[in-house]
C-alpha cells in the first residue's frame, strides 16, 4: 500500500479473537454507553427545565453534550465490530471519527478552561461575577470555545489523512486517533503533522497552566473564609470541575506525548479508554454528587416524571 488514496478502509483493534468474549464486552460496552447516555442526558434536561439553573456557569455545561458526542463517536463502532465479529471502518468513516473526537476533546478543553475562570470570579470576585460574567459573555465565550475546536479538529484531521500510508491500513487502537494513524505514515512524510500536534499542546499547556493559576487563587481565597460552611460551600462548587479536569487533562496528555519507548497496544488501549470513554461516563456522577442544586433539581424532576 503505497499511500493514503489507495486505502479504502482501516482495521481497528479488536478486544479479543474469541468470539464469546467479544460478546462479553459488547454487553460490558453498552452497559457503560447507556449509563453515560442516562446520566448526561439527565443532566441536560434537567438544566433545561428548571429555570432556576440558567445561571451562567450553567450555561457552560454544554460540556455534557461535548460528552455525549465523545462517546457516541467512538463506543457504537467498537459495539458494532464486536458484535459482528469485525475490525473493518471505512476510511471515510475512520477521517470523520477523528474529526469529531478531536473536535469534542479540543472544545472540552476550552469549555473547562472557562469553567475554571468562572470559578475563579465566582470565589475571589464575587462582587464583578455579574458585571464579568453575564449572560451573553459566557456565550461568547462558549461559542469561542466550539469554534476554537473545530478549527484544531479541521487542520488536525485534513493533515493526518493527507500524508501518505506506508505500513498497511491495520489501526492498533479500537478507534481512530491521530497517534495510530502516524504510525502507519511514511518515515518521512508525518512532520507537518507532528508539528501540529506540539502547537496543540502547547496550547493545551497554555489551558492547564491558565486552570492551575486560577485554582491556586481560589484555594488561597477559600482558606481565608472564617465560616467552615462558607469554605464546605466553596469546596462544592470546585472539587467536582477539579476532578473532571484532572481526568481528562493527565489521561489525554499521556497518550499524545508519551515517548514511542513505552507504548504498546495495550498499554494504549487502557490509556484511550481511560480518556475517551471513562470522563463521559462518570462526569454526571461528578458533578452531581458535589452540587446540592443541581441534586435538589434532579429529584424534583425524577418526582415529576413518576407522579405527573
Amino acid at each position: 500500500m503505497s499511500n493514503g488514496s489507495s486505502t479504502t478502509e482501516f482495521l481497528l483493534l479488536t478486544f479479543t479473537d474469541t468470539w464469546e468474549l467479544q460478546l462479553l464486552h459488547f454487553w460490558l460496552l453498552l452497559g457503560i454507553y447507556l449509563a453515560a447516555l442516562l446520566g448526561n442526558g439527565l443532566i441536560i434536561t434537567t438544566v433545561a427545565c428548571n429555570h432556576c439553573l440558567h445561571t451562567p456557569m450553567y450555561l457552560l455545561l454544554s460540556l455534557f453534550l461535548l460528552d455525549l458526542g465523545s462517546i457516541s463517536t467512538t463506543l457504537p463502532k467498537a459495539m458494532a465490530n464486536s458484535l459482528w465479529d469485525t475490525r473493518a471502518i471505512s476510511y471515510p468513516g475512520c477521517a470523520a471519527q477523528l474529526f469529531l473526537l478531536v473536535f469534542f476533546m479540543s472544545t472540552e478543553l476550552c469549555l473547562l478552561t472557562v469553567m475554571a475562570y468562572d470559578r475563579y470570579v465566582a470565589i475571589c470576585k464575587p462582587l464583578h461575577y455579574g458585571t464579568l460574567l453575564r449572560s451573553r459573555a459566557c456565550v461568547h465565550m462558549a461559542a469561542a470555545a466550539w469554534g476554537s475546536g473545530f478549527l484544531n479538529a479541521l487542520l488536525h484531521t485534513a493533515n493526518a489523512f493527507c500524508i501518505p500510508l506506508c505500513q498497511g491500513n491495520a489501526v492498533d487502537q479500537f478507534f481512530c486517533e491521530i497517534p495510530q494513524i502516524l504510525k502507519l505514515s511514511c518515515s518521512d512524510s508525518y512532520l507537518r503533522e507532528v508539528g501540529l500536534l506540539v502547537v496543540s499542546a502547547c496550547l493545551a499547556l497554555g489551558c492547564f497552566v491558565f486552570i492551575v493559576l486560577s485554582y491556586v487563587q481560589i484555594f488561597r481565597a477559600v482558606l481565608r473564609i472564617p465560616s467552615e460552611q462558607g469554605r464546605h460551600k466553596a469546596f462544592s462548587m470546585c472539587l467536582p470541575h477539579l476532578a473532571v479536569i484532572s481526568l481528562f487533562i493527565s489521561t489525554t496528555m499521556f497518550t499524545y506525548l508519551k515517548p514511542p519507548s513505552i507504548s504498546s497496544p495495550s498499554l494504549d488501549l487502557v490509556v484511550s479508554f481511560l480518556y475517551s470513554v471513562v470522563p463521559p461516563a462518570v462526569n454526571p456522577l461528578i458533578y452531581s454528587m458535589r452540587n446540592q442544586g443541581l441534586k435538589d433539581a434532579l429529584w424534583k424532576l425524577a418526582q415529576w416524571t413518576l407522579f405527573y
